[in-house]
């Protein structure tokens, strides 16, 4: 059995205090005395009265400690609104908690990106690398955030003007966008999680990893198939 099944069970249990989970991840993770130089600058989510609205939204629901509640669309609201600041938020926070490991995810110790002996990933973004070429995992993640950060960039995918339309493969970007953001969580947990361990870091790994794959079967995000790395600790969150 994979060691963080053995520590699926331990999660943050005091609510969240008024902050967003990327806020939670940064002080929890103790960033700013680490590893600075690795992070990307924080991205924002669509500017405009709507999309601030929005992230006062879950600012509010994560305080309350709920996660189920925190993920579920708002009364009223747009569900691509919704989709948008909340891949941004997801965007962050995957960011912040990769960083952490990045003195111990390196060419060297992670040559490949797997997720356990029987997964591994190939990079291809379709269109600067058209064919699956073979990377090691921090090659991996720079890549896909490389190019995470130019889907969320291009207005055309992710309108920052408020009332302006979304294009019709909108859902399909930010699915291929969480699809691929579950394959550092993958890596996280199958090649790191001792030293996650070794930090005392697990429940608060486990915590953000729950609000995750709530939001994404909320809204059916990713494909069960492509949850198989983790599909034990996966069925357990959404049985709690």
């Amino acid at each position: 059995m994979p060691a963080f099944l053995l520590y699926k069970h331990k999660e943050v249990v005091a609510p969240l205090t008024n902050v967003n989970v990327l806020s939670f991840s940064m002080s929890l993770f103790g960033l700013g005395c680490r590893n600075q130089k690795t992070f990307r600058p924080k991205k924002n989510a669509p500017s405009g009265s709507k999309g601030a609205k929005l992230q006062k939204h879950i600012d509010a629901t994560l305080g309350s400690g709920n996660l189920r509640e925190a993920v579920r669309l708002p009364p009223g609201e747009d569900i691509n609104e919704w989709l948008a600041v909340n891949t941004v938020d997801f965007f962050n926070q995957v960011n912040i908690l990769y960083g952490t490991l990045t003195e111990f995810c390196t060419a060297n110790n992670c040559p490949t990106m797997s997720a356990g002996p029987k997964y591994e990933y190939r990079w291809a973004d379709g269109v600067t690398i058209k064919k699956p070429i073979e990377v090691s995992a921090p090659k991996y993640v720079e890549y896909l955030m490389d190019w995470i950060e130019a889907q969320l960039d291009d207005e055309a995918i992710f309108p920052q003007k408020l009332g302006a339309p979304f294009p019709p493969n909108f859902r399909d970007v930010v699915k291929t966008i969480f699809k691929r953001l579950f394959r550092v969580y993958a890596h996280i947990y199958h090649s790191h999680f001792q030293k996650i361990v070794s930090l005392k870091e697990e429940a608060h790994l486990n915590t953000c990893f729950k609000h995750f794959v709530l939001f994404t079967w909320e809204f059916r995000l990713i494909d069960k198939g492509e949850l198989a790395p983790l599909s034990d600790l996966v069925e357990s969150i959404l049985q709690l």
